[in-house]
């Protein structure tokens, strides 16, 4: 594999990897590497992001590597975050927003193992758009907190009640959640209200 496009699965690595990071070790087990020349292409990666004059740069974290925001842009990224009634909703959000409108309460790890990924972010922006909220606490080991949608879900997608939702298919499963978020927010869009993430 040639130096750039083996720079290219590292970045994907690391953007995938998200908050956690990637440590070079599984970098290099992944791309039957020597963990030494892994270490020495991140190098170089950070050298021509910062040459390029890119918007993320890579760092190193307890012994993992991840992709970050530059420190210099971050009054962008507070106005961002002041504004989050601005964004439209990301997919992993329109996904996690529907699972819990039909399945509510649950928990995180529940609505998780039925996405297959992590989905903390999709609910810190629901929680900010007040889409949902915490619903309680579940009982067992560590009492995880339980999410259900808001009144606010109910206005902004012009439902009376939760028993307007379109009803849930028999064996419900994450492409089916997909076609009904997209259902969702098509019928809010119809009503003129923004779509908000």
């Amino acid at each position: 594999m040639d130096y750039d496009k083996l720079k290219g699965v590292i970045e994907g690595l690391l953007f995938i990897s998200g908050d956690e990071g990637i440590a070079a070790k599984e970098i290099s087990e992944i791309t039957q590497v020597p963990e030494e020349e892994i270490i020495d292409l991140i190098e170089d990666m950070k050298a021509d992001f910062r040459r390029a004059g890119r918007g993320i740069q890579i760092v190193e974290v307890a012994r993992a590597y991840q992709l970050t925001t530059l420190p210099e842009h971050a009054e962008y990224f507070e106005r961002l975050a002041s504004s989050p009634n601005q964004a439209t909703l990301s997919q992993a959000a329109l996904e996690t927003l529907a699972i819990i409108a039909y399945k509510q309460p649950l928990t995180r790890s529940e609505i998780e193992e039925i996405r297959g990924v992590k989905c903390e972010k999709a609910l810190n922006t629901l929680l900010s758009k007040q889409l949902i909220r915490e619903a309680g606490r579940a009982e067992g080991i560590g009492r995880p907190i339980l999410y259900a949608t808001t009144k606010e879900f109910l206005e902004h997608f012009g439902l009376r009640e939760l028993s307007d939702l379109p009803e849930p298919p028999m064996n419900f499963d994450l492409e089916e959640a997909r076609l009904e978020a997209s259902a969702l927010f098509a019928k809010a869009a119809d009503t003129g209200k923004p779509t908000t993430e």
